[in-house]
């Protein structure tokens, strides 16, 4: 699989995430694949009624069309699967964590975070 059909593929995981309630096979399926290999990702942890979640919401939406092909935003709603919480280690929503290519956590935060401090971590982590 090329990267752009592997953004694409994540892509589409991304948005059938925030979007509608997943099934059960939707969310294991994005699960397993979150870090992207090969690929800057990061994972955002929410809720859709999660007040901070919700204002990120359109911001990893836009973020998702913007960095195609060259990083991955995954979301999870932790309060309708609580397993990519328990898988992630993590107690605070939002949490949003970012991988390197090779799928090492290189930087966590807990709490809102605003689109320029996601396109500078991304930067920082070699996203063009």
């Amino acid at each position: 699989m090329n990267m752009n059909n592997a953004a694409l593929k994540i892509g589409i995981f991304g948005l059938v995430l925030l979007l509608m309630p997943a099934g059960p096979a939707v969310r294991a399926a994005a699960a397993a694949e979150s870090p992207v290999k090969g690929m800057v990702t990061m994972v955002d942890l929410g809720a859709k009624k999660c007040i901070p979640c919700k204002l990120m919401a359109p911001i990893l939406a836009k973020l998702e069309k913007e960095y195609a092909g060259r990083a991955a935003v995954v979301f999870f709603d932790v309060w309708e699967d609580p397993e990519p919480a328990k898988r992630f280690g993590i107690r605070t929503i939002p949490t949003q964590i970012f991988f390197d290519k090779e799928g090492k956590e290189v930087y966590r935060h807990q709490g809102f975070l605003g689109e320029q401090e996601i396109v500078q971590r991304f930067k920082d982590m070699g996203v063009k």
